[in-house]
């Protein structure tokens, strides 16, 4: 499958628990961390929740 490469670009500070749960389960914790996944519906629901807060790429 191939991966995907999200990057968080914007801070966590007063975001949902859902969010930075959500950020946290894909590895990302500071802004600036990259983290890559396989491509799957799972990651495009979480990418959903959080996706104002990312940058993904391929």
């Amino acid at each position: 499958m191939p991966k995907i490469n999200i990057k968080l670009v914007k801070s966590l500070i007063g975001r949902s628990d859902k969010q930075i749960k959500t950020a946290a389960s894909l590895g990302l914790r500071k802004i600036g961390d990259v983290s890559s996944h396989e491509e799957g519906p799972v990651l495009d629901g979480k990418i959903r929740v959080i996706s104002h807060l990312v940058q993904v790429g391929k």
